[in-house]
């Protein structure tokens, strides 16, 4: 039963993160997808270029691939990039850590 409660503790952290994304933030975005939607990706972080100070892409397993963006700016921009990618069936993984 500690377990079920930890895993509840997170949960609600990870969801007041979301939800105060106001103002100036620091965060990181790690997106795990199949290598065969690179291409999603690229476009995505076109679209949102000024909000992202640094990327990395590694292949992870397989065709799997793992992109992590370290973010840096409003948190009503943030809070889009990240839907973007949550919203995306083709997204295996994406976790948001506000700093």
């Amino acid at each position: 039963s500690e377990l079920i409660r930890a895993g509840i503790r997170t949960f609600l952290s990870e969801e007041k993160q979301k939800t105060d994304l106001f103002g100036k933030k620091h965060a990181i975005l790690l997106v795990i997808h199949d290598d065969k939607f690179d291409d999603l990706i690229a476009r995505i972080m076109h679209e949102f270029e000024p909000l992202i100070t640094t990327q990395l892409h590694s292949k992870i397993e397989g065709q799997r691939c793992m992109d992590l963006f370290v973010l840096d700016g409003e948190g009503k921009s943030i809070k889009s990039i990240t839907q973007k990618f949550q919203t995306n069936k083709n997204m295996d993984t994406v976790k948001l850590f506000v700093i």
